[in-house]
């Protein structure tokens, strides 16, 4: 997702912007800038290709003390990355900024290009620029010149615009990414991520679809796309400064990754009554006979969030026993002809609660009258709003673009989730006492891998760090945990890796095996055992290079063994995905590569 950043106050903007802009980088882009206006209106537009540093040069050398501007981090989805593609852009008296996709923009153009207006960018934003602008030419009023333009435009937009005439005044708008108004003492800000508030102000405002919001010295007002004016809900920001920062770490990648014990506790906390043997959870919006009403679950994901789903699943499915649970990547859902069945919960996933498939997937589920749970980490995003009720992860910031903690706390909420409907079906100690135990151990567990592995495995991803193709595979459980180790591999080594269920290795996989390839098994010490084991065997045959990931004692010949001591069985794969994290983390390490901002990655995707 691009980034937004802008300031109105009595401080030098373009100091909050670089900052808020800095903050931002995480998020993914390839070009960045920023504009400033002084009470004289006199412009300074700054724009630079690849990282905020090239930017910060050219703000050193035209350094202001403007208290107006907006800035913005590009990744690309209308021309290449270039300086002139850049944002914000410039037309007229008009300087804006823009998350989304305009998907009219052509006939705007064409209309335009009647008017006598000359577009130099190939983006969509510099459309919607120049129609904001033309309709600012005979309003003259900003807001009217907004709201006039987006009546007119189809897609998605998160946006900031300032006038050179009038330096007193920005104007903010959002549907389908998000906006985040920041309130202080005689100045507003604003982002589209709250870790560019962090210590500003905590008080803040999330905009809703169709909002506008007009920003002055003296506050904001929101109005509706038809300028009405709408009441605003001032909200307390729940970020502080040390959770975006490294804290020692060299990257945030290993920060998050060791951040798992505390941030699992932190999921866990006052939903597991150890002492009575149960689960509960308070912000599900449900009660008792309507969890007992339930029996089909949707799982509703993207990428990491919709692994942490099926990995779920795998679980809920051993004590959920009159209930089918089902897994759907949103990307392809929310095009499917599909059919809910009677008594349907829907558990949208999303870290940032503004992934655009899943949300899309949850406005359909809603029209169709399914009752939506949100599991999601950022307070106040949309999916949050939205949701009929749910379960907040409060894994706190996280920050690389490769998601880790976020991962484990999701499994775990959902699986709470599960808990507590199986709860209400009847289920007592017996059939749940192991889970909630196992849950209540899990913090511990990982701390464990932590500590007493972490050497180990990043020799051997030092070892390995040279193959080009990666193999990921597992039985049972195991299978989305391989599912996930394979993506954190690709996501930040950019290694070929793929997940595989072991048992399927025949049907086609082992054809890929050879002295390129290196393969991670993961075997537990279960009733699988044997099984798993002879697919290993087979690989073996074949001349696999393979790494053997398992917490038995028994023979397990392989090339590298990692043997986990722990004393989870249920929950083993999400011990065992540890490894993989601290696998994919040092690969990336040992290749050089920028890791908390891989390539052609960012952290929240809001557009399709």
């Amino acid at each position: 997702m691009c980034g937004i950043v802008g300031y109105i106050g009595d401080k030098t903007a373009q100091n909050i912007l670089m900052s808020g802009l800095k903050r931002l980088e995480y998020r993914g882009y390839d070009s960045a800038g920023v504009v400033t206006i002084s009470k004289k209106s006199q412009t300074t537009l700054l724009r630079a290709k690849g990282k905020v540093s090239e930017l910060e040069d050219k703000v050193t050398a035209h350094q202001t003390t403007d208290t107006l501007g907006i800035g913005h981090t590009r990744w690309a989805t209308h021309g290449a990355p270039s300086k002139r593609n850049a944002h914000p852009h410039a037309v007229g008296d008009i300087y804006l900024v823009h998350n989304g996709i305009i998907e009219n923009y052509q006939e705007i153009k064409s209309m335009l290009a009647k008017h006598d207006y000359v577009f130099k960018s190939d983006t969509d934003t510099e459309a919607l620029s120049a129609l904001v602008d033309y309709i600012y030419r005979e309003s003259g009023n900003l807001l009217e010149a907004v709201s006039g333009a987006l009546k007119m435009v189809v897609g998605a937009y998160g946006i900031a615009v300032i006038s050179a005439k009038n330096p007193d005044e920005m104007v903010v708008a959002r549907k389908g990414s998000p906006l985040i108004v920041g309130v202080g003492d005689g100045e507003v800000f604003v982002a589209s991520d709250a870790s560019a508030l962090v210590g500003y102000t905590d008080k803040v405002m999330y905009l809703h679809d169709g909002e506008i919001g007009v920003c002055t010295r003296d506050g904001v007002q929101l109005y509706d796309i038809e300028s009405r004016a709408v009441e605003a809900q001032i909200e307390t920001l729940e970020m502080d400064i040390q959770s975006i920062q490294k804290k020692g770490y060299e990257h945030f990648l290993a920060k998050e990754i060791h951040e798992q014990p505390e941030s699992l506790r932190a999921t866990l906390s006052g939903r597991l009554v150890v002492d009575e043997m149960r689960a509960q959870l308070g912000g599900i919006n449900m009660s008792a006979d309507e969890l007992r009403q339930v029996r089909n679950i949707i799982i509703v994901g993207c990428g990491t969030a919709y692994y942490a789903g099926l990995q779920a699943s795998y679980f809920m499915e051993q004590f959920c026993d009159d209930v089918t649970i089902q897994v759907e990547i949103a990307s392809e859902l929310r095009y499917r002809s599909f059919n809910v069945a009677d008594n349907s919960i829907a558990l949208i996933v999303s870290q940032s609660g503004e992934t655009a498939d899943t949300l899309a997937c949850l406005q359909e589920l809603k029209r169709r009258g399914v009752r939506c749970l949100g599991i999601v980490n950022a307070v106040g995003s949309t999916i949050a709003r939205e949701v009929d009720g749910g379960v907040y992860v409060h894994v706190g910031a996280e920050i690389s673009v490769a998601s880790t903690k976020a991962f484990t706390s999701q499994t775990v909420a959902i699986v709470l989730f599960g808990l507590v409907v199986a709860q209400a079906k009847g289920a007592g100690k017996r059939e749940l006492g192991t889970w909630i135990n196992e849950l209540d151990a899990l913090p511990e567990e990982i701390a464990g891998v932590l500590k007493n592995h972490e050497a180990e495995i990043k020799k051997i991803a030092n070892k390995y760090a040279e193959y080009d193709h990666a193999l990921y595979v597992g039985r049972d459980t195991l299978y989305p945990a391989a599912m996930e180790g394979s993506l954190k591999l690709k996501e930040v080594s950019y290694v070929h890796a793929e997940g595989y269920p072991a048992g399927e290795l025949k049907h086609g996989s082992i054809a890929l095996i050879d002295d390129k390839v290196f393969e991670v098994c993961f075997i537990a010490d279960n009733w699988l055992f044997e099984k798993s084991l002879s697919n290993l065997i087979e690989m073996n045959a074949r001349g696999a290079h393979a790494i053997a990931i398992t917490n038995s004692k028994r023979k397990v010949e392989a090339e590298t063994v990692v043997r986990i001591a722990t004393k989870s069985d249920l929950l083993v794969p999400l011990v065992f995905n540890i490894v993989s994290q601290l696998m994919a983390y040092y690969v990336a390490v040992a290749r050089g590569n920028d890791v908390d901002q891989p390539r052609n990655l960012a952290k929240s995707v809001t557009v399709e």
